[in-house]
């Protein structure tokens, strides 16, 4: 299935993306994570269209082609996915995907505008408040040192030196056994040398007063269905161990999948596009 790569004038500058699947289905907007970007799930983006979604997926702020630009705190970067939801499809509710700082931004785009999205997938992030919550147990701080590493001036040549060889520990510790074929991993690598440091700049804003906004909206109740996905492998961010209903308003399902690790619809495409169509209907 073939996705063209488009580009959306938003308030914030010009955006680009990846658009497929089919014209006629129900809008879905897929949101990357760290250190990633939207090619490296094509055959996930296909598998959605082969199940009846039109699939947008955007480099999201930070990321080259897209604005690199800051700030980074949480209501910017929701406002770019509310003006492309506006921009993309005007007038009809989307299903909107999101994976690590995607899925941060999925939670907070469903309270602040829930009208807009229809329903609502997260993969590999829990509720940002649970996650929160989990930053001081023992096995959590562990896999969350690199967000202390990312504070430090001079942390974007740390990430970009010796052909990003951080950024390929971070891959191999958060998905073990899963390798990314070589052709998509040099264009990744292109990219995030183009967009460096400016991914980081995620990590730094969660240190200053616009967080504590986003916290404030994340108090809320969530009044839009979602989907919870995370890998039973995943050495990024440990599978959620408290319940935490009282977040949500709407159906709600949260599913632990075997044998897959952080970056989980990179490694299993088919099935977890499969969860996603069983889930919505």
């Amino acid at each position: 299935m073939e996705f063209e790569h488009v580009t959306f004038d938003l308030p914030h500058g010009t955006f680009h993306a990846l658009q497929g699947g089919d014209p006629d289905g129900q809008p879905t907007l897929v949101l990357h994570g760290f250190p990633d970007h939207p090619p490296t799930a094509r055959p996930f983006l296909a598998e959605l269209g082969r199940r009846g979604r039109n699939v947008v997926a955007p480099w999201l702020r930070g990321y080259a082609p897209s604005p690199t630009a800051g700030p980074f705190d949480m209501a910017a970067l929701t406002s770019d996915v509310l003006a492309l939801i506006d921009r993309w499809s005007p007038g009809r509710a989307v299903e909107l995907v999101g994976h690590d700082w995607g899925g941060a931004i999925t939670y907070d785009a469903c309270v602040t505008a829930p009208e807009r999205i229809e329903r609502a997938v997260t993969l590999a992030f829990p509720h940002p408040l649970t996650f929160i919550s989990r930053l001081t147990h023992p096995a959590q701080m562990r896999k969350s040192w690199y967000m202390g590493l990312f504070q430090m001036p001079g942390s974007g040549w740390i990430a970009t030196a010796r052909d990003l060889a951080f950024i390929n520990r971070l891959w191999r510790q958060w998905s073990p056994g899963f390798s990314l074929d070589p052709a998509l991993k040099a264009e990744l690598h292109e990219r995030l040398r183009a967009s460096m440091p400016a991914p980081l700049k995620y990590y730094r804003a969660m240190l200053r007063p616009g967080m504590l906004g986003a916290t404030r909206r994340m108090s809320r109740p969530i009044t839009v269905p979602m989907l919870q996905l995370h890998g039973a492998n995943d050495g990024c961010i440990l599978p959620q161990q408290v319940d935490d209903r009282h977040r949500f308003a709407a159906r709600r399902a949260l599913e632990v999948v075997p044998h897959v690790g952080h970056f989980l619809h990179l490694e299993a495409p088919e099935a977890i596009a499969e969860r996603i169509a069983a889930w919505a209907k």
